[in-house]
C-alpha cells in the first residue's frame, strides 16, 4: 500500500509541474502575441479557441472516462488496445464530419462566429490542427494509463514549447495575422505527430466493433450533459461579447481571461493533493475540524491572494501590453474570482464526495449553466464585458452555495457559513474599491481603502479564532458538553 501512495504522491508533483509549466509558458507568450496582434486580431484568435474548444468536446464526448473505465476492467492487453482503438476510430470519425462542415458551410461559420467571412481560413487551419491533437491527446491518454508520467510531460511539455516557438516565428517573420499565429500551431502540432507516430501508429487502425463501441458509448453518454455544463459556463459568455459587441472587445476579454487564470499557479496544486488528503483523512476523528480549518484558511489565503491580483493588475497590464489592452486589467480581478471559485466549489463539496452524493454536483451545474446563459443575454447586452463578468461571478456564487449547503448537510463541518459568507462578500467589495480607485482620477493611495476594507472584514468576522481554536475530535466535543 505504502508504494501505491508513494507512486500516487510522485506522479501528483510532476502533473503538478506539467500544469505549472505549461502555464508558465502560455502566460509568457501571451504579451508577444498580443504585441503583434491588434485587439481584434486576437479577439478572432481567442474565438477560434473558444471554438475548438466547442469542437473537442464534440470529439471527445465523454470517452475519456469511458475508456479510463474499460481499460482497467481488463488486464488483456489485446482487449484494452481494441479500447483504444474503438475510441480512436470514434473520435477520428467524429473530426471527419466536422472538416466535412467547415468545408460545405466555412464562410456561413465564419460569418456567424467572427461576423466577417473573411476569417473563414482560421477555420481550416483549425480543424487541421484538431485532427492532430486528437491523436496526440489519445496517446498521452494511454501513456497516463500505462502511469508512464514523465514521458506524458516530457511530451505535453515539447509540444507546448514547440507551440510558443513556431508560433512567434510565424508571427515575427511569416505574417504578423492571426493566420500566421494559428499556422505557427499547426506547424508544430505536425512535428510531434511525426515525432510520436511509432507510439501512435499501433492505435490507428480501421477496425470499428459495433459492440464494443456501443459499449463505451453507453458509459460516456450519460456524463456528456455535466460536461456540456461546464463548458458552456467557461466559454459561452465570449460568444454572447463578440454578439453584441466586437473582435475588439473579445480580445480585451479574453486578454483579461487568460491572465486571471494566473491564480491557478497556486490552486492547482492543492486541487492535486486535496482529494487523497481528504479521502485519507474521512475516518480520523479530528477530521471534520481539520476540514474546517482547511476551509477557512484557502479561503483567506484566496482572498489575500485576490487582493494582490487586483492591486498589480493595471501595473501588469502596463508593463507587458500594448495601451489598447488597458482596459483588460480592471475585468482581471472579478475574473480571477471566479477562478478562485471554480477551484473553492472542489473543496467545499468535500462531503458530497465521502458520501458519494457526486450526482448532485452534476444537477447544480447544469442548472448553473442554464443559470449563466440567461444572465449573459440579459447582462452583456447592458453592459457587455461588465455583463459577462458579473453573469460569471453570480454563477458560480449560487453554485457554490448550493454545493457547500449540501455537503454540510450530508457531512456536517464545524465552519461558519456566516463568517465565510461575511469573508467573502468583504473581498468583493474590496476589489470593487480597488478597481474603483485605479480608474477614476483620483491618488492610487486611495487602493489602501480597498485593503482597509478587507482588515475591517476579517477583524469584524473574527475568523482568527477559528484558526487559532485547538482542533478537538467529535468524541472531546461531546466529552465536554457532557
Amino acid at each position: 500500500m505504502f508504494s501505491a501512495f508513494k507512486r500516487l504522491g510522485a506522479d501528483s508533483l510532476l502533473y503538478a509541474f506539467m500544469n505549472v509549466g505549461t502555464k508558465m509558458i502560455a502566460f509568457l507568450m501571451l504579451p508577444i502575441y498580443t504585441s503583434y496582434l491588434s485587439k481584434a486580431q486576437y479577439g478572432a484568435v481567442y474565438l477560434i479557441d473558444q471554438w475548438t474548444s466547442m469542437l473537442t468536446f464534440l470529439v471527445i464526448f465523454g470517452t475519456d472516462s469511458a475508456l479510463s473505465f474499460y481499460y482497467y476492467d481488463t488486464d488483456d492487453k489485446e482487449k484494452r488496445l481494441l479500447y483504444v482503438r474503438n475510441v480512436m476510430c470514434f473520435r477520428l470519425f467524429v473530426v471527419a464530419i466536422l472538416f466535412l462542415a467547415v468545408v460545405l458551410a466555412g464562410p456561413w461559420i465564419a460569418g456567424a462566429l467572427f461576423q466577417e467571412p473573411r476569417y473563414v481560413d482560421l477555420l481550416y487551419i483549425s480543424i487541421a490542427t484538431l485532427l492532430l491533437d486528437t491523436i496526440f491527446v489519445m496517446a498521452t491518454t494511454v501513456l497516463r494509463f500505462e502511469f508512464q508520467t514523465k514521458k506524458v510531460v516530457i511530451w505535453t511539455l515539447v509540444k507546448m514549447l514547440l507551440v510558443a516557438v513556431l508560433s512567434y516565428a510565424a508571427l515575427r517573420w511569416f505574417a504578423a495575422t492571426p493566420e500566421g499565429l494559428l499556422i505557427g500551431r499547426l506547424v508544430s502540432s505536425a512535428l510531434v505527430f511525426l515525432l510520436m507516430l511509432h507510439l501512435t501508429v499501433k492505435y490507428m487502425v480501421w477496425r470499428v466493433r459495433f459492440d464494443v463501441l456501443k459499449e463505451l458509448l453507453a458509459y460516456a453518454a450519460p456524463l456528456v450533459p455535466t460536461s456540456l455544463a461546464f463548458w458552456v459556463i467557461a466559454n459561452v459568455s465570449t460568444f454572447f461579447i463578440q454578439r453584441f459587441a466586437s473582435l475588439e472587445e473579445v480580445g480585451v476579454f479574453g486578454v483579461a481571461l487568460r491572465l486571471a487564470t494566473v491564480i491557478t499557479l497556486i490552486t492547482s496544486g492543492v486541487q492535486m493533493a486535496w482529494r487523497p488528503y481528504s479521502m485519507s483523512m474521512k475516518d480520523r476523528p479530528e477530521s471534520r475540524a481539520l476540514f474546517a480549518k482547511v476551509y477557512m484558511a484557502l479561503l483567506l489565503i484566496g482572498a489575500f491572494g485576490l487582493l494582490l491580483i487586483a492591486t498589480a493588475s493595471p501595473w501588469l497590464v502596463e508593463t507587458f501590453f500594448k495601451p489598447e489592452y488597458r482596459d483588460a486589467a480592471s475585468y482581471i480581478p472579478f475574473l480571477s474570482a471566479v477562478t478562485f471559485l471554480n477551484f473553492y466549489y472542489l473543496i467545499v463539496s468535500t462531503g458530497l464526495f465521502l458520501t458519494k452524493e457526486t450526482g448532485y454536483i452534476s444537477r447544480v451545474f447544469t442548472l448553473a449553466a442554464l443559470l449563466h446563459l440567461a444572465l449573459n443575454a440579459v447582462l452583456v447586452p447592458l453592459w457587455l464585458s461588465w455583463g459577462a463578468v458579473a453573469a460569471s461571478l453570480m454563477t458560480y456564487m449560487v453554485a457554490v452555495a448550493f454545493i457547500f449547503r449540501k455537503s454540510q448537510q450530508v457531512y456536517p463541518v464545524p465552519v461558519s457559513w456566516k463568517k465565510m459568507a461575511l469573508v467573502l462578500v468583504g473581498t468583493l467589495l474590496s476589489l470593487i474599491v480597488i478597481v474603483y480607485v485605479q480608474q477614476a482620477p483620483i491618488a492610487d493611495g486611495w487602493v489602501l481603502a480597498g485593503w482597509g476594507l478587507f482588515a475591517a472584514t476579517l477583524f469584524a468576522s473574527r475568523v482568527d479564532r477559528d484558526l487559532r481554536r485547538p482542533v478537538r475530535t467529535i468524541e472531546d466535543e461531546n466529552a465536554q458538553n457532557t
